[in-house]
C-alpha cells in the first residue's frame, strides 16, 4: 500500500512540476553528503525527507535510508565528500549541499538568511571564500555574485546595499562607476535618517538590500547570528545557509551549509539549490558577467589592483609543472596566500592556493606537503 501512495504521491508532484516549469520540466537530483553534521546523521536525513517531500530528487551521500531519498551508501566523511565530487562530475547530480568545500580563490558563496525585523530574505555576498585577495576588489566581485545569485532564485530587480565595513567606499565608487558605464542594477537606499547605499545594522535586521554586500568573514559571522540567533548559536534553525559557490567561468552547483545547521537549514538549502538548477544559474551567470565586462568591470578591477600594488614590484616566480595537489596546509592569513604560493614555487614546488570553510588552503602533493609545511613556517606565514 505504502508504494501505491508513492506512486501518487509522485504522479500528482510531476504534475505539478509540469504545470510550474513546462513540459521538459523534471525534479532537480541533489546530492547532500550527511556526515560530519554536530547534530548527527539523522539531522541531515531528517532534512532530506523534507526537501523531497518539496519536489527535490535528494541523493543522500552517507550510511541512512528513508522513503523518497536515494541513499549513496560510504563509509565515511571523506568518502562521502569524492562520492559527491564524482556524482557531480558525471552529472549524475545537478548539484550538492554539503559542509565544507574548497573553493578556488575567485569563487565564493552567496548566502541566502530571514532577516528577524520582517522575515525577508536577503542574500549575503559573500559568506565563505575568497572572490580576491584585495578587500575591495573582493567586495566589488561579490556585488556582482549576488546579484546573480538573487535573479537565479527569482528576484528580477535586486536591489544592492553595501555593509559598512572597511572598504565600502572604496566599493561603492566602483560600483557606480560600472553603473555610470551602463551595468544597470539599483542601489539599496538605508532605512536611516541619512539614506546611501551604505547599510548599518539596522539595514541588516531590517532586510533592506536584496543583496548586501561584504567580505566573506563578515559575511559568514553574519550567516551563522541570524541563522542561530534563537538557539544560542549550537543549532542553525533560520536560513537557507552559506549558499552556491559563484564565480566567473565557475560550473560547479556547490552549497554550503555548516556542521551547525539544523535540519529546517538544510532543507531549505536544499530547495535552494534546487531553484537555482531550474532557474539556471549558471546561464544567468555568464550572462551577468557578460554585461559588467561590458561596462568595463575588467578595467575597474585592475586600476584597483594598480592602485594597493607596493610602489616596487617584486621579482616574478614562474610556477613549476603542474602536479596533483591532494595535501592542504592551512592557518595562512588570506592576504598572504598568493604570495605563501609564490614562495613555494620558487623552491620548485608545485602550489595552489584555495579557500575552504575554516579558512585559506595551499594545496600541494602529499609527497611535498611536510617540507613545504616548513619553508612556510620558516617565511613565517604559517605559525
Amino acid at each position: 500500500m505504502s508504494n501505491v501512495n508513492q506512486i501518487i504521491v509522485d504522479t500528482f508532484r510531476e504534475l505539478a512540476d509540469h504545470l510550474q516549469y513546462g513540459t521538459d520540466a523534471r525534479r532537480p537530483r541533489i546530492a547532500l553528503t550527511g556526515m560530519g553534521s554536530e547534530h548527527g546523521e539523522e539531522n541531515a536525513m531528517e532534512a532530506a525527507v523534507t526537501a523531497a517531500r518539496q519536489g527535490v530528487d535528494v541523493a543522500y551521500i552517507g550510511t541512512l535510508c528513508a522513503e523518497g531519498v536515494t541513499t549513496v551508501a560510504v563509509a565515511d566523511d571523506e568518502a562521502g565528500h569524492r562520492k559527491m565530487v564524482e556524482l557531480l562530475e558525471s552529472g549524475a547530480v545537478d548539484g550538492a549541499v554539503t559542509m565544507h568545500f574548497p573553493f578556488p580563490i575567485g569563487v565564493s558563496t552567496v548566502g541566502r538568511v530571514v532577516t528577524p525585523g520582517r522575515g525577508k530574505s536577503v542574500f549575503l555576498a559573500t559568506t565563505t571564500g575568497t572572490s580576491s585577495t584585495d578587500r575591495v576588489e573582493a567586495m566589488i566581485l561579490n556585488a556582482v555574485y549576488g546579484i546573480i545569485t538573487a535573479k537565479a532564485s527569482g528576484v528580477a530587480d535586486p536591489t544592492v546595499g553595501i555593509l559598512n565595513v572597511d572598504g565600502a567606499r572604496a566599493c561603492e565608487t566602483a560600483l557606480r562607476q560600472l553603473q555610470q558605464n551602463g551595468y544597470g542594477f539599483r542601489f539599496a537606499q538605508s532605512a536611516r535618517a541619512d539614506g546611501g547605499a551604505v547599510m548599518r545594522g539596522n539595514d541588516v535586521l531590517q532586510g533592506t538590500p536584496d543583496v548586501l554586500v561584504c567580505d566573506s568573514l563578515t559575511g559568514n559571522v553574519l550567516v551563522k547570528v541570524l541563522s542561530a540567533y534563537t538557539t544560542g548559536g549550537s543549532y542553525e534553525a533560520t536560513g537557507y545557509g552559506y549558499g552556491p559557490g559563484i564565480g566567473r567561468g565557475y560550473d560547479k552547483l556547490v552549497l554550503i551549509i555548516s556542521r551547525a545547521s539544523g535540519a529546517p537549514l538544510i532543507a531549505n538549502a536544499l530547495t535552494f539549490a534546487a531553484e537555482l538548477v531550474r532557474n539556471n544559474v549558471f546561464a544567468v551567470a555568464a550572462e551577468e558577467f557578460a554585461r559588467a565586462e561590458k561596462a568595463g568591470l575588467d578595467d575597474i578591477l585592475a586600476a584597483r589592483r594598480a592602485a594597493s600594488a607596493a610602489p616596487a614590484a617584486a621579482k616574478e616566480v614562474v610556477a613549476p609543472p603542474k602536479e596533483p595537489c591532494t595535501g592542504s596546509i592551512p592557518g595562512i592569513e588570506v592576504m598572504e596566500i598568493e604570495d605563501a604560493v609564490k614562495a613555494l614555487w620558487a623552491e620548485g614546488i608545485y602550489a595552489e592556493s584555495a579557500m575552504g570553510c575554516t579558512g585559506p588552503l595551499v594545496l600541494v602533493s602529499e609527497t611535498n606537503l611536510e617540507r613545504s609545511a616548513a619553508i612556510l613556517r620558516k617565511a613565517g606565514y604559517i605559525g
